[in-house]
């Protein structure tokens, strides 16, 4: 494995010269969310160039969407600035939506997420997500430390913070407003496809009533994710004439027909999970993996709680689509957080080419 600092320019330039295949048939109705993670032993510069070459199989997979997250204060991934990578995967790319998933709005001035997303659609016009958390995407302290020491609850601030937003986007503010004189430069002709982002019933309920699209994380909150998707396109309000609810549900998903491989991204989920609860954020060595895969311990936590779809390629999409179905969401986001950056595009292909045959 290349480790140096290097390696991201060699492996750009690699992957800009390969001739890739496009899916026939337009885009499919999904999407990956991506938290850029660092492999054992890589460096930031090495999964940088993954991503890239992760967004690359999506487009020529047929894939809708990439988007990836915002994390900090973690040696695990390398996500803690998302507008620079997406605008550094939009370079290698042509055609699939690059965005974030989300931007966590108390962490950042309405104001300069405004700026920053106009200059992303200056750059890659038609192609860029913008979907809005409330939550930190870190620790308390982290937080503390990017909100310059906020005490308020920032939480609270949110439905503010998102009408500020939509107001330097082109919504206008008020006769009066103190920010009515402000620009948020460049100026161009659209804005990017909004999203709301929720693991509770609130970001769902705050897109309806506000008239924006919901994306739910069920690999969060399995138990909920249905029947709030399903309230979200009860309760929408359209905010102008002829808009329509549009929601997509993120589940954690993973497909090979290599039953070894299936049971080792089982066991670096849920050992990933177990160090998350306990502080651990370093990456998970091979060994450690296998170790744990071969345990008592793991053979009975396979039993599960829903949060993972695993198998065969042909299972994996059929189960997608009937939880597409009964969500009555619009798109389903694939999130596969795996040490084998190699399996996870091999799993993408394989639940594109399987989501076409079933469906």
């Amino acid at each position: 494995m290349d480790t140096s600092d290097d390696a991201l320019p060699a492996a750009a330039e690699e992957l800009a010269a390969e001739d890739e295949p496009v899916a026939e048939g337009g885009s499919l109705p999904l999407a990956v969310l991506d938290f850029v993670g660092i492999e054992y032993g890589e460096s930031a510069a090495s999964a940088l160039a993954g991503a890239v070459g992760v967004a690359r199989t999506l487009e020529a997979a047929g894939y809708r969407r990439y988007w990836v997250s915002e994390h900090h204060n973690m040696r695990t991934l390398a996500c803690s600035a998302p507008e620079l990578l997406i605008a550094h995967v939009g370079a290698f790319t042509s055609r699939i939506r690059v965005g974030a998933a989300g931007i966590m709005l108390p962490n950042h001035a309405a104001l300069k997420v405004a700026e920053t997303f106009r200059t992303l659609l200056a750059m890659y016009p038609g192609r860029i997500d913008l979907a809005l958390g409330r939550a930190p995407g870190t620790d308390p302290l982290t937080a503390h430390v990017l909100r310059r020491g906020m005490v308020a609850d920032a939480a609270a601030e949110f439905p503010a913070q998102v009408g500020e937003l939509l107001a330097f986007l082109g919504d206008g503010f008020p006769d009066g407003h103190p920010y009515r004189p402000l620009l948020a430069a460049p100026v161009v002709d659209e804005r990017p496809e909004l999203f709301v982002l929720g693991s509770s019933p609130y970001g769902p309920r705050f897109a309806a009533v506000n008239g924006m699209s919901a994306v739910f994380a069920h690999h969060m909150s399995p138990d909920l994710a249905f029947d709030v998707l399903k309230d979200y396109r009860r309760r929408f309000e359209p905010r102008r004439p002829g808009d329509s609810p549009y929601s997509a549900m993120s589940v954690l998903a993973f497909a090979s027909e290599n039953g070894e491989a299936v049971v080792e991204f089982e066991a670096a989920w849920t050992l990933t999970r177990r160090n998350i609860q306990r502080g651990v954020r370093e990456p998970l060595a091979p060994e450690a993996i296998r170790e744990f895969r071969d345990s008592d311990d793991f053979r009975l936590s396979r039993r599960g709680d829903g949060r993972m779809v695993t198998g065969e390629p042909k299972a994996v999409a059929e189960q997608l689509l009937e939880m597409k179905a009964l969500a009555e969401a619009d798109e389903i986001v694939v999130v596969t957080p795996s040490l084998d950056r190699e399996r996870r595009k091999a799993s993408f292909t394989a639940i594109a080419d399987a989501w076409r045959e079933v469906s």
